[in-house]
């Protein structure tokens, strides 16, 4: 199964409005991620890791999306640690546009895709959206899975 790695605080970073919002909803924007994501690839049959720095604050649910959160390590090292316990490198399929962490999965044969690529993926033309439209761009049906409703 081909697996998505996603270096998550880099992609917001490539997202102009989620990197404003992050500085006053750090966790709001993690979760709005976590829901685009879910949704990107709900009917996809591949397997989507997410990774964060620091420590989980509240629970994310985000149907198939897995979120790992690197506590005292960076998420990068994390990162690192999943590409090198995978048996096969080849299917994974590796966002982020850090410049060693890119060569690192390059080096071991993972696609390597830079954020700003995959958020124009992402969010296409949603990717300069103000913050009370991206809000509104979320479905009611990506709110009841937030929630585990």
């Amino acid at each position: 199964m081909l697996t998505y790695l996603i270096d998550g605080n880099n992609l917001i970073g490539k997202i102009k409005q989620l990197r404003e919002l992050q500085k006053k909803d750090k966790q709001g924007v993690r979760e709005k991620l976590a829901l685009r994501l879910d949704t990107y690839f709900s009917n996809k049959n591949q397997k989507v890791i997410l990774f964060f720095d620091g420590f989980k604050a509240e629970a994310i649910h985000a149907g198939k999306i897995k979120i790992v959160y690197s506590e005292n390590k960076s998420a990068d090292e994390e990162l690192k640690n999943q590409i090198e316990i995978t048996k096969n490198k080849r299917t994974i399929t590796l966002v982020t546009s850090d410049s060693n962490l890119a060569q690192f999965g390059k080096v071991c044969g993972c696609t390597v895709i830079g954020s700003d690529k995959f958020a124009m993926e992402l969010f296409g033309k949603q990717k300069d959206l103000d913050e009370d439209e991206l809000a509104k761009s979320i479905s009611q049906q990506e709110i009841k899975n937030l929630f585990g409703v």
